[in-house]
């Protein structure tokens, strides 16, 4: 997460003290336009650059109603673009404060929201939901992962047997819930220390006398 102060352009204002996490009050999170400049400042905060090219001095920012504030047009490769080129925001009809709004939600929340959820808090439809939530994952996700329990790292590995167990009639008792585990749904959990963790449902904990040996197989 950003935590600086960006620096104000002529073309760029007003310019924020962007904090983490942003605040719900943050205009950001209301108006599309300071959405856009928001993420302006944090992309380009020494102006901006053509993301198809890469060349900054040739680029210009365009005026006038017809094109709409934050167009800019690069004089190498003769290409118009926003702040939207290039990133999980590009080709999407969805206003930009919409989009923070959702990547907010995401960060903020241990599971992270359904689209259902999306469609109903920023209203949006659901297609559009499931669109963001779709992007929002992938730009979340890590790009290289490493194996669990690499180079000076611990890992740690341990199993459980989760949820209610069987029911079953017993005579003079009725219906009651099958002693022990057998019944139940059994995981292994794979756990790096200060780090990652990854759940594995197994068939049985007893696998061969040992019950980590589905871990050791999916290690990644």
């Amino acid at each position: 997460m950003v935590a600086a102060r960006l620096q104000s352009t002529a073309t760029r204002k007003p310019t924020y003290h962007i904090c983490s996490p942003i605040e719900l009050s943050h205009p950001a999170l209301s108006d599309a336009n300071q959405a856009r400049i928001y993420l302006e400042n944090i992309r380009w905060p020494h102006g901006a650059s053509c993301p198809c090219c890469g060349r900054l001095d040739p680029v210009k920012a365009l005026g006038g109603d017809s094109m709409g504030p934050g167009w800019y047009h690069c004089g190498d490769c003769r290409k118009k673009f926003t702040v939207r080129v290039g990133t999980v925001f590009e080709r999407s009809h969805i206003a930009l404060h919409k989009w923070l709004l959702g990547f907010r939600m995401y960060a903020s929340s241990k599971k992270g929201p359904s689209a259902r959820q999306l469609h109903q808090t920023l209203g949006i439809t659901y297609r559009s939901g499931w669109f963001m939530a779709r992007r929002i994952r992938a730009a979340m996700r890590d790009g290289d992962p490493a194996p669990r329990g690499g180079k000076d790292k611990v890992a740690e590995a341990d199993e459980r047997a989760i949820g209610p167990a069987k029911d079953v009639f017993v005579n003079e008792r009725g219906w009651v819930k099958e002693r022990g585990t057998a019944t139940k749904r059994k995981a292994v959990t794979r756990v790096e220390r200060g780090g990652r963790s990854r759940s594995i449902k197994v068939d049985d904990l007893k696998r061969q006398d040992d019950p980590q040996g589905a871990v050791r197989e999916r290690r990644a």
